[in-house]
């Protein structure tokens, strides 16, 4: 995993978690509004969570159903992902399709699953997005969230590349 700039002047020992998820509070989340939501230092309504993920409603929805999977510990985006990673994205997938379910959604496959590529990001921290009824979404948003988007990158994708290649390219 890549960590962003403020990790540089770290000494990672056999206490590497307990020092990035200090830095992820103390330096991370003085900027990083996902970091303040995922440590419950903003006023935003948590739908689902666990030790590792937290999910909430996206604040400009790109469909009916739009929520966002966020990682607890702050990861750039889906370019810092590597192999290893796998599981972690397997269990945002997890988390999404559960608070699709818990709010209805009877057709999962009218979903779109997925993660904006850099730099197209608006928040630079690692979240998956879970869109539906895709097939209602409008123009707009299919820009935005669309298969065939350069902005965004499906969450098959991210699982196929880090599978094959080790990263997503």
């Amino acid at each position: 995993m890549q960590y962003g700039p403020f990790y540089k002047n770290v000494v990672f020992l056999n206490y590497n978690y307990l020092c990035i998820n200090y830095i992820n509070v103390v330096q991370a989340g003085k900027h990083c509004p996902f970091c303040l939501i995922a440590n419950n230092q903003a006023d935003t309504d948590i739908l689902l969570t666990d030790d590792e993920l937290v999910c909430f409603r996206d604040m400009k929805p790109g469909a009916t159903h739009h929520y966002l999977v966020v990682t607890r510990t702050h990861v750039d985006s889906c370019k810092s992902l590597r192999e290893d990673d796998i599981p972690l994205v397997e269990r945002m997938v997890e988390m999404g399709r559960s608070i699709l379910e818990k709010n209805k959604v009877s057709d999962l496959d009218d979903v779109r699953m997925g993660f904006h590529v850099p730099p197209f990001s608006s928040v630079p921290h690692l979240h998956l997005h879970a869109l539906a009824p895709a097939s209602t979404m409008s123009f707009k948003s299919q820009l935005h969230y669309g298969p065939q988007s350069h902005w965004f990158i499906t969450v098959d994708k991210v699982l196929s590349q880090l599978k094959t290649r080790g990263k997503v390219k």
